[in-house]
């Protein structure tokens, strides 16, 4: 596939019909007017890592055509439940014609379950994924050329682990930038990662290999969302986890850049390198709002991450991150499953998925709960409330969280933010 060009220019925006041809749904194109509400009503961001992905292209659309499917109706329960304005969901398989991303809505969240009332987002995004994308080159450098480990992105086909965001907002689609390809050596300072056995420094890739190698392992999005009059740029990616490599820690360095690029874009004095797919350059403008959202795949203190990785953003001056979502059965769970979680240095209370623990669950293992999942705001967005979809076992809803391998729905916990956007009218579809 070409490099797309790096223009220094001022930017331009991707006309809705190129978004389209290019095979990215957005039903902002589609949707009807807002509606006008209580200008002091907070908006609920969420993310969550629904695996609502297979392992066959197709398989999802198949499960999603009629609504008996327990896992889709889980993860269905649970948004639910937390009911939130705009949500990203992480692993969601992605196809050109959005067949999967409309029939989750009409044959799962459009109905009832188990007494959640259902829900309705009239605007609905999704886009190619570098995952499953072959790259042509031996990326592993074990040898041969092929598999999941040699695409773009790990994946068995293009579009495995993607993305998709539903909102109650009009989704700004003329404005939508995504930064598919752009290339991992193209942001100063990159960690590209160093093979061990030669005396070269960064050369796990080979010269050829760096000129295609793309930074995100998915896409990252940066999606207008329009809320009374005001808009909040919804920025949305799913780094690489930090393990599944060897000594040259390539997906743990990919996993640090990969979260660095939210870091840099939010700052105009840092993301003048920054191009999009369409070729346009430059970040955020100063003072835009903004809400970050995510599996980062990244603790702060715990598992894999390159140190500081999370920090990036938890640290960042453009961040507000404070009054972090927490739930209690987090805390619970980090308690029970004491095997590898007494020996972590983060709070349990905001862990936002499960692991597995090795005593617990034979025979599964892994590095315990995580604070993995992230919905950080603008510091210009005010915190209103937070929290982690993660019941107490005691409490009946936790039939759709566990515990217990395989669990019943995801090994991530949804988790949200609600924010107040200053100045503007509610503007819910």
């Amino acid at each position: 596939m070409t490099r797309p060009p790096r223009l220094l220019r001022a930017r331009r925006l991707l006309p809705a019909a190129a978004l389209v041809a290019a095979g990215i749904t957005g039903a902002a194109l589609l949707a009807p007017p807002p509606a006008t509400a209580d200008a002091s009503s907070p908006v609920r961001f969420s993310t969550f890592n629904a695996s609502l992905n297979r392992a066959t292209a197709g398989a999802l659309i198949t499960d999603l055509s009629t609504p008996g499917n327990v896992q889709a109706g889980n993860v269905a329960e649970t948004i639910q439940r937390v009911r939130p304005d705009v949500l990203l969901i992480n692993e969601f398989d992605y196809d050109a014609a959005g067949t999967a991303l409309r029939l989750f809505q009409d044959n799962y969240l459009s109905v009832a379950h188990n007494g959640a009332a259902p829900i309705r987002y009239p605007y609905r995004y999704a886009a190619p994924s570098n995952t499953g994308v072959p790259s042509g080159f031996d990326l592993d450098n074990n040898g041969s050329v092929g598999g999941g480990n040699d695409a773009f992105g790990f994946g068995d086909f293009p579009g495995q682990f993607g993305m998709a965001v539903y909102s109650t907002f009009p989704i700004q689609a003329d404005q939508v930038r995504t930064f598919a390809h752009f290339l991992w050596k193209d942001m100063p300072g990159a960690l590209l990662p160093d093979d061990p056995a030669t005396a070269a420094p960064a050369d796990w890739y080979s010269p050829e290999e760096q000129d295609v190698v793309r930074l995100s392992s998915k896409s990252h999005w940066d999606l207008p969302i329009r809320i009374g009059g005001k808009t909040v740029h919804f920025l949305v990616s799913h780094p690489t986890p930090p393990v599944f490599d060897g000594p040259e820690d390539r997906n743990g360095l990919r996993n640090h850049d990969e979260i660095r690029f939210w870091a840099d874009y939010v700052r105009p004095g840092r993301s003048a390198y920054v191009y999009d797919d369409a070729g346009a350059a430059g970040g955020l403008a100063r003072g835009a709002l903004f809400v970050i959202a995510g599996d980062q795949n990244s603790d702060p203190l715990d598992g894999d991450s390159v140190p500081g990785s999370t920090q990036q953003l938890l640290d960042n001056p453009r961040v507000n991150a404070k009054n972090p979502p927490r739930s209690d059965g987090a805390v619970e769970a980090a308690a029970l499953q004491d095997a590898v979680n007494a020996t972590h240095r983060s709070d349990p209370q905001f862990d936002t998925a499960d692991f597995c623990d090795t005593p617990v669950f034979p025979p599964c293992s892994g590095p315990g709960n995580l604070r993995a999942d992230y919905v950080l705001p603008s510091k210009g967005l005010q915190i209103r409330g937070s929290g982690v979809f993660w019941p107490v076992q005691a409490d009946p809803l936790s039939r759709l969280t566990g515990p217990g391998f395989p669990v019943p729905t995801s090994d991530h916990r949804q988790v949200w933010v609600d924010v107040r956007v200053p100045g503007a009218l509610d503007g819910r579809g």
